[in-house]
């Protein structure tokens, strides 16, 4: 990918109307040996902090499934094996809690007028004026960036 993950992901939100954890994950499939229909597909529940029920950020959890496939368990794991794998996503989920308070959507949607209604808000002006989603998507972004490129940099 030409640009960076987080600009594509920013792209793919922006642009392309993807859900927030749809334009992360999918940004990354690059690195995760996803086809993009797949990448879609998977992650398509997990908008708006879990089908739109306001849970944990989607940008997280994209993040959060990114993670799974470059590091997480194979068959045959051990215990350890599990406790640091844990020790990985919690170290990103403290990562994006700094940056932005927490790792909630309705948390991080707080002020503005949300719901858990399952139908999706129009992609309006007026919806990017007001949403700050786009700065979650490029945080989630960033920080799996940053953390893919410490792992690299430790082997």
């Amino acid at each position: 990918m030409a640009n960076s993950h987080s600009e594509e992901a920013c792209r793919l939100f922006a642009e392309e109307g993807l859900s927030c954890a749809q334009a992360v994950f999918v940004a990354f499939r690059d690195l995760t040996g996803m086809d993009e229909r797949t990448a879609m597909m998977l992650s398509s529940s997990f908008g708006a902090g879990m089908g739109r029920l306001r849970e944990v950020c989607g940008t997280c959890s994209a993040m959060f499934m990114a993670a799974g496939l470059l590091y997480g368990l194979e068959p045959g794991y051990s215990f350890e094996d599990k406790a640091e794998h844990y020790r990985r996503i919690q170290d990103l989920a403290a990562r994006f809690r700094e940056v932005h308070g927490s790792i909630v959507c309705r948390e991080l949607l707080k002020g503005l007028k949300v719901t858990s209604d399952p139908t999706p808000e129009r992609r309006t002006e007026h919806y990017y004026k007001v949403r700050p989603c786009i700065k979650f998507v490029r945080t989630a972004a960033e920080i799996l960036e940053q953390y893919i490129a410490e792992q690299e940099s430790e082997e």
